[in-house]
């Protein structure tokens, strides 16, 4: 599965339908690093239907005021556009997946 980079340009659109994990992160944050092996790695493979997807806070400074991340790593769970459930710092793949996996 390929974890897409959304800019403010494309995030309502790949949002809009289903279920997306959306990982709102920083090159410089250690944390966000070893949340990103924990999706690509934990996570990821074991969805059937949901995406995931990243948002840069440095890059998009507007989606991150719009949903007022004020720390990172954050994750948040969208279904068909709405916002269903946020997590802040490092997740455990097992939190995340008992999450999503009701949605798909």
């Amino acid at each position: 599965m390929d974890i897409a980079n959304l800019t403010a340009a494309d995030f309502d659109t790949a949002i809009a339908s289903g279920v997306t994990l959306v990982d709102f992160w920083a090159t410089w944050c250690g944390p966000c690093r070893m949340m990103g092996a924990i999706l690509e790695n934990n996570v990821a493979p074991q969805l059937t239907a949901a995406k995931i997807a990243k948002v840069n806070v440095d890059d998009e400074p507007d989606l991150a005021a719009r949903f007022e991340i004020q720390s990172i790593p954050a994750l948040l769970i969208f279904k068909d556009g709405e916002l269903v459930q946020s997590f802040s710092g490092v997740t455990r793949a097992d939190e995340l997946l008992a999450a999503i996996s009701p949605l798909e």
